[in-house]
This record gives C-alpha cells, sequence and structure tokens, in this order.
C-alpha cells in the first residue's frame, strides 16, 4: 500500500498540469470596508443562478480582483472576508460585452468571526496567510462530507502533522482565541482552517499543529436548522475482535436558530442546542488464568451543549459580541476496552459554563482593534465502578478497581487584544493574549486502595507481582496556572510579487518556569506570476507543559499525598513484610536549570494553480526539537549489579527534565480544488521520517542509566500518509462526499515484561534493543456520504434561499476493511506480537435536517 501512494498523487498532478489555461478576463472589481479602506485578500466568489461556484479568487493588494470569462448568464459575487458580513451583489454578463467594474463594500459582522486580518486564499497570491499547502473546509463543505458523529474537528485533524503538536495536544483556535473546545454545535461552523499562514508569530504553535474554527455570527434574516443524526449497530459490521456484534445505538440532536433583533438593523442573536444520546458498546479482549476473556460492555454517555450569542454594531465602526455557553455530560463504564476488563470502569460526569465577550473596533481606516474575554467554570468527577485494588497483568489483562477517584474545579479566564495597522507597504499586527489565567482545585484519591502489577500469568498464577504502588495523604490541593503571550509581526509587500512577514513572540507559564521564551519567525512568498510562487520560513515554537505535570510537581512540594513503590511486594497483604511498611515515598521534581521545549521549523515550496480554482503546491518541512520534555528516576539503583537506591530515605525520584530531542522530515504533495471534472476536494499525500528519544512530559526511559538507546523512531512515524476530503456533484441526485485515509505503520517497543533494573518500571527491553524497533501494520479507510437536499415552499430551487429539507446517508469504511490496532511487544504477554484491539469496522450512520 505504501508505494501505490505516491504513484497515485503523482499521477494525479501529471494529470492536472495538462488542463487548457482559462481564456482573458473580463469581469473586474474592488472590495471596500465601511471607511473606504481595500480589503486585501477577501475570498470572492462567482455563483451562477443554480446556485453553484463556477469560479474562486481573492482581493490582491490592491483589493481588485479579476475572473475569467465563465460566459453569458446572470451570476451573483459573493465576497467574504473574516470579521465582515458576507456581501453579495448581482451581474449580468452579456455574450460580447464585458459588465462595468464592481464595487463592493463589506459591513462588520460580530467578533463571532475569527480575528484574523488575512483570510485564506483559493488562488496564488505573494501574501504570508495565501499558502495554499493549507487545508480550508466551509459551511456547505461540512455539510456535503462524511463527518463522523458531527465531529468536525475530529474529522479535520487528520491533516495535522504530528510532529508540529505540542505536549498538550494539537491547539485549537475559535474566533480568534485559544480554545479548549468550539463551544457550539456542528451547525454554527462557518469554517475550519489548518496549516493557515504556518509561521504567523500571532499563535504559540506552527500551522500543522494548528487548527481554527470560524464559528457563525448572528444576520439580518431569519436563519435556522434543526438536525437529526442516528446510528444503530444493526446497520454496522461486527468489530473483528468482537464474539457478536454490539448493540449500540447513537442518536444526536441539534438545532441552531439566528436572526436579527429589536429593529433588525445593528443588533442580531445566534441560539444554539445539541444532545447526544450514546449507548456505545466497548469491546473487551483479554487473557486471564482460565483463557481468553471477551465481552461487549456497554458504555453508554449522554451530553448537552447550549449557546447563545448576541452581536450589536456601534455605529459602522464598532461591534460588541457577547456568548454564553453550558456542557453538561454524564459518562458510564469508561475505560474499558482491549485488556481492561469492565469491573475496572470508571463513571465520569462533567459541568462546564463560559461566558466571552468581545469587541472589534474600526478606529481609523488604517487602524483595527480586536479584544476578547472570556470567563468560565468547570467541574468534573470520576468515580470507579469497583472500589477494590487494581490488578495488572502486562498486557494480559487489568481488572480490580480503576482507582481513578477524584473531583476536580477551575475557574478560569482567558484574554487576547490585539491592533492591526496598514500604512504603505506595511501591515503591522500586535498583541497579547493571557490563554490561561485558572484556579485549580484537585481531590485526588485515585490509588489510595493500590495497585499490584505482574510480569505474567504464570506470576499471577502463583501470586508473585512485580511491584505494589498506592498513594496516601490529604490529596486536596489547590494552585493558579498562569501563562503568557504577546507577539508582533509586519507584512511587508515588496512590490506585487513579492512579500516578507517577520515577525517575533514570547510565551511564558508558571511553575515551569523559563523567562527567556523569545521567538522569532520570518516567512516569505515570491510570485512569479497569478500561477506560480515559490514559498519559506522559519520559525521558533515554543511548549507548554500541561496541568498534569504541574499538579504532581506541587503535591511534591508539599507532602500531602506521597506515592509508595513496593518490591516483589507479599500477596494479597502487601504490607504482611515489615520492611514495607517503611518504604520511602516517591517525589516528582523539577531538574535544575528546566527549560522551555522549543522546536524550530524550517521549509520551502512550490505552488501552481493548474487551472481555474486548481492548484497544487509540493513543500519540504524540516523541524528540530530541542530541550523536550521527559522524565527520568535520578534514584535509581546505579549499574553494573542495579540493587539499591543511592538515597534510601527516598523511593522513586522522578525528575522532570528539558533533555530530549526529535527530529523530523516530510515532503508533502497537496491538491486542492477542482481536481477533476465533477470532483473538487483536497487532497495531501506525506513523505516523511520522524526521530526523537521522549515520548512525552511522563516518559521515563528503560535504563536511567543509558538515555543513548532512548533515541529511535517516534510513536508517531509513519513513512507515508495520504489524506483526502473530496466531493462529487454530476446532478442533484448525484451528490457525494468522500473522506480517504491511508498510511504506513507505525512503531512500538520490545520490552522484556520484567522489572530488569530494579526500579518498579516494566518498560525494560532486551540488551542492546533500542526504542520502538517494532513495527505495525498500514491502515486504510474510505468513508462515503450521499446527500441530497428537498426545496420546501417558498424555495424555488435547491441551493436557493428559502427552506429546505435535507437527507444523508454516511458509510464510515466503506469497504470494512480490519485496521489492526494495539499491538503488544511485551514477551511475557500471550498476544505478544499480535494486536489486542482494531479501528472500527463498517458503520452506517443516517441523517436528516430542516433548514430556513
Amino acid at each position: 500500500m505504501g508505494g501505490s501512494t505516491p504513484l497515485v498523487v503523482v499521477s494525479l498532478v501529471l494529470g492536472l498540469a495538462g488542463i487548457q489555461q482559462s481564456p482573458p478576463p473580463v469581469l473586474h472589481g474592488v472590495v471596500r470596508d465601511q471607511t473606504g479602506a481595500v480589503i486585501q485578500a477577501a475570498h470572492v466568489d462567482l455563483v451562477s443562478e443554480a446556485g453553484t461556484t463556477v469560479a474562486s479568487t481573492t482581493t490582491d493588494r490592491a483589493g481588485e480582483f479579476t475572473f475569467d470569462s465563465p460566459g453569458p448568464g446572470t451570476y451573483q459575487l459573493r465576497v467574504q472576508f473574516e470579521g465582515f458580513k458576507t456581501g453579495t451583489t448581482t451581474v449580468r454578463i452579456a455574450a460580447r460585452r464585458a459588465p462595468p467594474p464592481q464595487s463592493i463594500v463589506l459591513d462588520l459582522a460580530s467578533m463571532a468571526q475569527e480575528v484574523t486580518v488575512n483570510a485564506g486564499e483559493s488562488v496564488i497570491a505573494a501574501t504570508a496567510a495565501a499558502n495554499r499547502d493549507a487545508v480550508i473546509v466551509d459551511d456547505t463543505d461540512l455539510k456535503n462530507l462524511p463527518i463522523f458523529d458531527r465531529d468536525i474537528v475530529g474529522t479535520l485533524s487528520r491533516f495535522l502533522d504530528a510532529s508540529t503538536v505540542g505536549s498538550g495536544g494539537a491547539t485549537l483556535v475559535v474566533d480568534g482565541m485559544e480554545a479548549r473546545k468550539v463551544g457550539v454545535s456542528p451547525s454554527a461552523i462557518q469554517q475550519v482552517k489548518i496549516n493557515q499562514d504556518p509561521y504567523s508569530a500571532e499563535f504559540p504553535r506552527p500551522g500543522r499543529g494548528r487548527i481554527e474554527v470560524v464559528t457563525k455570527a448572528g444576520s439580518d434574516a431569519y436563519h435556522g436548522s434543526f438536525d437529526f443524526t442516528f446510528r444503530d449497530a444493526r446497520f454496522n459490521a461486527k468489530d473483528a475482535f468482537a464474539e457478536t456484534r454490539p448493540p449500540e445505538q447513537r442518536r444526536i440532536y441539534e438545532g441552531v436558530v439566528g436572526g436579527p433583533l429589536f429593529d433588525g438593523k445593528r443588533t442580531s442573536f445566534l441560539v444554539t442546542i445539541e444532545r447526544r444520546a450514546e449507548d456505545l458498546q466497548a469491546v473487551v479482549f483479554a487473557a486471564g488464568p482460565d483463557g481468553p476473556i471477551t465481552a461487549n460492555v456497554s458504555t453508554p454517555n449522554r451530553g448537552t451543549e447550549t449557546s447563545a450569542s448576541l452581536n450589536h454594531q456601534f455605529g459602522k465602526n464598532h461591534t460588541v459580541f457577547v456568548r454564553f455557553t453550558s456542557e453538561v455530560s454524564n459518562d458510564r463504564n469508561q475505560g474499558v476496552g482491549g485488556t481492561t476488563l469492565p469491573e475496572a470502569a470508571s463513571d465520569g460526569h462533567g459541568d462546564e459554563e463560559q461566558v466571552i465577550v468581545g469587541a472589534r473596533s474600526v478606529l481609523s481606516s488604517r487602524l483595527l482593534n480586536e479584544f476578547r474575554y472570556l470567563a468560565g467554570r468547570e467541574m468534573t468527577s470520576t468515580l470507579s465502578v469497583n472500589p477494590g485494588r487494581r490488578i495488572v497483568v502486562l498486557d494480559a489483562f487489568t481488572g480490580g478497581g480503576a482507582q481513578l477517584d477524584q473531583n476536580t474545579s477551575e475557574y478560569h479566564f482567558n484574554l487576547t487584544e490585539n491592533l492591526t495597522y496598514v500604512s504603505g507597504r506595511h501591515q503591522v499586527k500586535g498583541g497579547f493574549a493571557i490563554p490561561d489565567f485558572s484556579r485549580r482545585g484537585y481531590d485526588d484519591r485515585t490509588n489510595r486502595a493500590g495497585t499490584f502489577t505482574f510480569s505474567s500469568l504464570d506470576d499471577y498464577a502463583a501470586g508473585v507481582p512485580l511491584s505494589f504502588v498506592q498513594q496516601r495523604g490529604d490529596g486536596n490541593l489547590l494552585f493558579l496556572q498562569k501563562v503568557f503571550g504577546a507577539f508582533v509581526q509586519d507584512q511587508i509587500s515588496v512590490g506585487r510579487r513579492f512579500s516578507v512577514t517577520p515577525g517575533l513572540r514570547y510565551d511564558w507559564q508558571n511553575v515551569f518556569v523559563d523567562n527567556n521564551n523569545f521567538a522569532p519567525r520570518v516567512s516569505a512568498v515570491f510570485a512569479f506570476n497569478a500561477k506560480t510562487a515559490v514559498r519559506g520560513g522559519a520559525g521558533v515554537f515554543y511548549d507548554r507543559a500541561g496541568d498534569g505535570a504541574i499538579h504532581e510537581v506541587l503535591r511534591s512540594r508539599e507532602d500531602r499525598l506521597q506515592r509508595y513503590i513496593i518490591l516483589e511486594p507479599a500477596y494479597p497483604d502487601p504490607f504482611a513484610n515489615d520492611s514495607a511498611a517503611t518504604t520511602p515515598r516517591s517525589i516528582v521534581v523539577l531538574a535544575p536549570g528546566l527549560r522551555t521545549p522549543s522546536t524550530v521549523q524550517f521549509g520551502a515550496g512550490i505552488e501552481r494553480q493548474l487551472r481555474k480554482g486548481t492548484s497544487v503546491a509540493v513543500n519540504y518541512l524540516g523541524s528540530h526539537g530541542m530541550d523536550l520534555f521527559r522524565s527520568r528516576d535520578i534514584n535509581a539503583p546505579p549499574p553494573p549489579l542495579y540493587l539499591a537506591r543511592p538515597d534510601p530515605s527516598f523511593g522513586q525520584i522522578r525528575q522532570i527534565e528539558s533533555t530530549g530531542r526529535q527530529n523530523a522530515h516530510s515532503i508533502q504533495v497537496v491538491a486542492r480544488g477542482q481536481l477533476v471534472p465533477w470532483l473538487q476536494g483536497s487532497v495531501q499525500y506525506t513523505l516523511s521520517s520522524a526521530h526523537n528519544d521522549t515520548s512525552g512530559i511522563n516518559s521515563l526511559p528503560a535504563n536511567s542509566y543509558d538515555l543513548a538507546s532512548e533515541y529511535g523512531r517516534a510513536d508517531f512515524d509513519q513513512r507515508h500518509r495520504f489524506e483526502g476530503l473530496l466531493q462529487l456533484k454530476a446532478g442533484d441526485w448525484a451528490n457525494f462526499g468522500m473522506a480517504v485515509s491511508a498510511g504506513s505503520g507505525r512503531p512500538y517497543s520490545l520490552r522484556t515484561g520484567t522489572d530488569d533494573f530494579n526500579t518498579g518500571q516494566t518498560n525494560a527491553r532486551p540488551p542492546g534493543v533500542t526504542r520502538n524497533t517494532l513495527n505495525g501494520p498500514g491502515y486504510a479507510t474510505a468513508d462515503l456520504r450521499w446527500s441530497h437536499e428537498f426545496a420546501l415552499g417558498g424555495r424555488a430551487k435547491p441551493g436557493q434561499e428559502g427552506p429546505a429539507l435535507s437527507i444523508g446517508i454516511d458509510a464510515f469504511n466503506l469497504g470494512n476493511r480490519v485496521n489492526y490496532a494495539g499491538f503488544i511487544g511485551t514477551l511475557t504477554s500471550p498476544f505478544f506480537g499480535q494486536a489486542v484491539s482494531a479501528l472500527p469496522p463498517r458503520r452506517m450512520q443516517l441523517s436528516a435536517g430542516i433548514h430556513f
């Protein structure tokens, strides 16, 4: 599979290159804001009477746009620029006469639009945010693509580059502010972008590690929708590891309504609600003392998310936005599946509310101010279904109690303030953000009864565990978490063909304090002509430590919650031996001189517009990670005998260090637009290699005195990856959306399953074996959606304004390929070299909606 994917992409690119060029341009226009200032990089669509987009372009530095002749007829010009209301005008094109120049003025929209001056572009342009290797999907695309369980962010995240993702996961930016979740129902999402302006100083992570979401604002006319999504296991294939098909069902109810308030000219609202009722099943595939263990376990959950937004425009230049969001969720039997038995499950509850206030002001024709503030609270609780001690037999089964009891509380606020100034050749943007200022409380009752770990089923049958780990003491902890960032950048237009965008960012957080986190960045683009451009850039990007690591460090400092590791304990009573009662506590500390991890990313590429609305980009991307987080037991028994800890007054001293490194290189080919007749979308092929010596801030080396053997393939390393989001439209009844994903195997490590270094760890490898030397198989999946829209009363045709009924049928993993996962590298496991789980089999999803 891995060898054929590049040939498919190359053939596609060569085929597109032969398409004939468009005729000379005949339709011209200019786009301005309310002050009269031109708007560059605005997205302009030329829409036919049938509602089909026949051409797209963007405005240049002078705010002007040009279209090739689409033929005689009546069209609608639709102009979009984030932060402004969509502008439309009708234009008629005669057979032998060009229409007069068009002038379109955009009004400011609400703060529900993204706080970004440069929007995504659909043709080659010499601006930083017009890179053609970005993936941009708008609300119309989202209606036509197969989106499993309406998880739009999850579907688009397949286009992320794992080497650029921070330790806390991908950075989610909602309407210009960092966020943990979108906060509105999927129908209220206007656009999702990945890798827009990859070297922007405005954000902490690179474009390939960032998901930007633009939500919808209220409008001057009433619009709304009600959507219902349904799945039932009777339409699905059986999981490869399940004896019988699990009786699953999922129901998603979603409603959105918005429109004008009062006089309807300056005030609008938007209300969303989403209710999820999931009766899902987890598949257990384990081995116990009496043989194989297989089961389907019910894991139901319920969740309700609501939001209400109000937008008001003061005069022509000032807009204020307020949104309230609320989410409540309840989950049962979480954590079960694979080798984890039902008795080790836990139940969870979550409750979160937040208020967002924003303002945008056009202070002059050259100066734009954007402000956004969020305040919220979040409460979560986790309760183990079984209070008993946890039993772990390495990669055979996990039973007993989950030992996950805890309560958390968080009161937080976020703040973003940006200014944009345009003067001559310069577009200067700067500002600061407080992505997290929170008061966090923990009532940690995890592992109070303790956990026994056994090397093998034989040792379990003999009652000979490797270790017993337990926590004692006061689990209450209260602390402040503070994160700050600031930036400035200048996009300098050196003529119409060349621009350079230098920038500087600063990042800081408390507890893991490093005050020298200045991150210079620069990108440049040179357009040979309207069809071809080269781009390049480089930048420094700093990471952050998550609250889990901060929690562990602080509780060790305050000595309120102690962790104890007993090696070769008695069973079932680990304290039967007198020595166990005097076991020293284990702690977590920060290494002296700890630095914030950073990544230097650099790359260059070429972009080519093959035809109207169709382009291909080929890019090289390299990155070098420095001072990466990892942990090390600095009190581990030393070689050659590995018998006694150097400091007997402590057990494990887990030191969090910034000594890891990573190197990644990739070549990426991206094709976007009208790929072949009736088929449009984005396809991305990546040839890559990534190596590092850490799996994250919590990862410990197999041998704390042999760090060199940790360097190997990164956990996420894949030589080949192919992703595609496509739409085929050959008529009203032939409207198909497709999502294709394929990749070569990822690595995993060979482990002995024994405590070879007398530390209580179970990740030891055979002598001479480095990390991640084993390789799993590749995977491939294809999803398909068919949808149709029926015009209701008052609507002339589908695609035009008016009420409509839509229906859709989705098939995920259409070919029902078994994609194995969870490969076991532990030599003592009965599943050594085998998989214990698989990606989901074919699943069907039905949807229907009323839109007005």
